[in-house]
């Protein structure tokens, strides 16, 4: 599965420790580091700090919005979060009170806070997130599951972080089309989006989808599908319910589904490209952690993180200072996340983003999406190194336990990809 979502190669050369991600949600904590606006006792929105177990985000602000009787377009958040994890994280919600939040009761969501402030949260209000992960059924034994991982550890600091893929859940742990939707949109063939997201079965996922998507995609009959599909799958059945009503009217289909989820879409396929850049480059053996000539690096902002609106172009004039500030952790080199306004890299690096982008045959105005105008994309770069703080790994009683800080827009999966190495 990784393969086909363009993520290929490790960053370390220590063997693997094996084992499974994710056996149970409290395997898997997620506890995000934001900023939160301030107090406002006068203020029109209420900030929740909420502890949620298995919950999707989309699907969990659909659930908030039904609970508290309000659209979802009053519910802001900061970023998103897998469903398989306990997560903590930031929501705002215009015209609710705070006292309202905090009588919320919804299986596993818990508010731990609720105060008034002025302004809503918005995507990308976001430092990063603290993560501690157990991984379970390690193939090899405690003492050498124990050093595997003290030298994964070690060599990992000495990068400074590993390589920043999209990982898996970016696209759909168990149903990895996201992106594909997302490449018919841009491509315009927004029939063919929406079969990939409600038909199209996936082998693996669960038997009951399987065969309602099977079904659909074999008969095309939208009304009997509305009867058989789950009624969880609230994003499907909004679909079909336009269709069903509003025949071959595939564009409006699409609007009827959340902004930030047909974002998604767009920027998944991007994601998609990003990380066949970014394999490509460690297959040709150059450094993530360093520049190399032609390279565009990202500064860091003010905050300590990189700045993905400005760059530093890397020529044998500049080479050693800029690789300087990329190990001191003040610059990291980047690759483009392609879109209507991009601009690539020269030298070698150059070259590995224009034949990835050549080879889907894609065009700067694709991400210019006329039917949807607010889900098209400028594009813009990437860090390909993912920094890291506070890394910690630990082998007790067949499992493996692993506490990091992560900056915004990085997977923890990718990392532990660098102490697993399944197959």
């Amino acid at each position: 599965m990784e393969r086909e979502l363009g993520i290929e190669g490790y960053l370390t050369t220590t063997p693997g420790v094996g084992g499974t991600l994710k056996a149970s949600a409290e395997d898997f904590v997620v506890e995000e580091v934001s900023s939160p606006p301030e107090p406002d006792p006068q203020g029109r929105y209420t900030t929740a700090t909420l502890r949620v177990r298995e919950w999707e985000t989309n699907r969990l602000v659909r659930q908030l919005a039904k609970s508290l009787h309000i659209s979802r377009r009053r519910i802001g958040f900061a970023g998103t979060k897998d469903k398989r994890a306990v997560t903590t994280q930031l929501f705002t919600f215009e015209g609710v009170p705070p006292e309202t939040l905090r009588a919320l009761r919804v299986k596993d969501i818990e508010v731990l806070d609720a105060f008034a402030t002025g302004r809503p949260l918005e995507i990308g209000d976001l430092v990063g997130n603290r993560f501690r992960i157990v991984v379970r059924d390690l193939r090899v034994d405690d003492p050498e599951a124990a050093s595997i991982a003290e030298q994964t550890t070690a060599a990992l600091r000495v990068f400074g972080g590993f390589p920043n893929f999209f990982g898996i859940q970016r696209f759909g742990s168990v149903r990895p089309v996201t992106h594909l939707v997302g490449k018919h949109i841009v491509r315009g063939a927004f029939r063919d989006a929406v079969e990939t997201y409600v038909a199209n079965p996936i082998p693996g996922e669960d038997p009951e989808s399987y065969e309602v998507r099977a079904t659909l995609a074999k008969t095309g009959d939208v009304k009997e599908a509305l009867h058989t599909y789950p009624r969880n799958y609230t994003f499907e059945k909004a679909l079909l319910s336009h269709l069903a009503t509003h025949p071959n009217d595939y564009v409006g289909a699409l609007r009827v589904l959340p902004l930030n989820l047909l974002i998604m879409f767009v920027h998944a396929y991007q994601s998609y490209l990003y990380n066949l850049i970014l394999s490509e480059r460690m297959r040709r053996g150059l450094p993530i952690h360093e520049p190399v000539d032609g390279d565009l690096v990202l500064p860091a902002d003010r905050r300590g993180l990189p700045d993905r609106e400005r760059t530093i172009e890397v020529s044998a004039d500049n080479l050693e200072r800029v690789a300087g500030r990329c190990r001191e952790g003040k610059a990291w080199v980047s690759a483009v996340l392609y879109g209507s306004e991009s601009r690539f890299a020269e030298g070698e690096m150059g070259r590995i983003e224009t034949e990835v982008v050549a080879k889907e045959h894609l065009r700067p105005e694709d991400f210019i999406v006329p039917d949807i105008p607010r889900i098209s994309s400028r594009g813009t770069r990437r860090e390909i190194l993912a920094p890291l703080r506070s890394l910690e790994a630990h082998v007790d009683a067949g499992a493996l336990d692993v506490s990091v800080e992560l900056t915004r827009g990085a997977y923890a999966t990718c990392l532990l990809r660098e102490y697993m190495k399944n197959d």
